[in-house]
């Protein structure tokens, strides 16, 4: 089945964000085998400063039910995690705007496609037999259908007119949250 316009526009809109992400510090001992506890929790921490004021910002706007916005933020997990060390981290104060629908759907594309890869991290983390997984497994079997479902969502809502934001949202995401997660 061939990607929808938006989706293969997203991929292509977003690749070098996308791969500068993933040349990130955490992303490369997980390919390496050398991930630990101590990398994993801070990792965890940044992503918990990042969720938090992003979910908050998905929570002032209307999405119908169909989106399961609920059902699709994941700070929550991190505070299971890592319990209440989460009271401490610091806060993302640089998120990319999120005020139209376009952007919050480009945004949304990112955090919605990482639930993916944490599929396969949780998968390496246990390996290693590191304890720090509920962010990673997510809605654990529900993944799938729920990233489906969100794709078929984001494309009816993507009309032409859209697109261009709704990429340009994206690759800020991408390029927003790998600079904080690399800030120390």
């Amino acid at each position: 089945m061939t990607p929808s316009p938006i989706l293969q526009q997203l991929r292509l809109g977003t690749r070098a964000a996308h791969d500068a992400l993933e040349a990130q510090s955490f992303n490369q001992a997980i390919q390496a085998g050398t991930i630990s506890t101590a990398a994993t929790a801070h990792f965890l921490g940044r992503m918990y400063g990042f969720l938090l004021p992003y979910e908050a910002q998905l929570r002032q706007h209307h999405f119908p039910a169909a989106w399961e916005i609920g059902r699709r933020q994941r700070a929550h997990l991190i505070a299971q995690d890592l319990g209440a060390a989460v009271a401490d981290l610091p806060l993302c104060g640089a998120l990319p705007p999120l005020a139209t629908e376009a952007q919050l759907l480009g945004a949304l594309y990112v955090m919605e496609g990482s639930t993916l890869g944490g599929q396969v991290i949780a998968r390496q983390l246990a390996k290693a037999e590191v304890p720090l997984q509920a962010y990673f497994r997510g809605n654990g079997e529900a993944t799938g259908p729920l990233w489906k479902s969100f794709c078929q969502l984001l494309s009816d809502a993507a009309t032409n007119d859209k697109a261009p934001a709704i990429v340009e949202s994206a690759r800020l995401t991408f390029q927003h949250l790998d600079a904080w997660l690399n800030q120390p």
